[in-house]
């Protein structure tokens, strides 16, 4: 099982939009580097939903529903499908995460502007606890 973080500003699609939908596309991705993550994805694999922009936090937890697929925009990339799980209590801000030395090597840290990234495990887990 593979852990994953995708990001969307929620002034375009936020994660109240993508639970009304319950089930939803994720496509328009145009980076290489987090086309090859979709390519990794897997049924069943957990996603966090990030809002970024001016909320900066880790509002929700999806599922892959369908692995890769051409992107319905332009088939010349890639999309896969996103299941809404649930909410978290707390949302894990960007301050939060930051705060905790155990997620220093965050990808989300490193590659900001990736809107599709692995997580460890380890990472998941404490993510998910903060969370709760």
């Amino acid at each position: 099982m593979n852990y994953w973080m995708v990001k969307s500003e929620p002034g375009s699609y936020s994660w109240e939009d993508f639970v009304a939908k319950n089930e939803d596309v994720w496509d328009g991705v145009r980076n290489f580097q987090a086309r090859n993550y979709l390519r990794e994805m897997r049924l069943g694999d957990p996603v966090f939903f990030y809002h970024s922009g001016k909320e900066k936090a880790i509002v929700g937890i999806a599922e892959v529903s369908q692995e890769q697929f051409p992107d319905p925009k332009d088939d010349a990339w890639i999309a896969v499908k996103l299941t809404a799980k649930r909410q978290l209590k707390t949302p894990v801000t960007l301050a939060d995460i930051k705060a905790e030395d155990r997620l220093s090597e965050l990808p989300m840290l490193k590659q900001s502007r990736l809107s599709v990234l692995p997580l460890r495990k380890e990472e998941f887990d404490l993510l998910l606890k903060m969370g709760s």
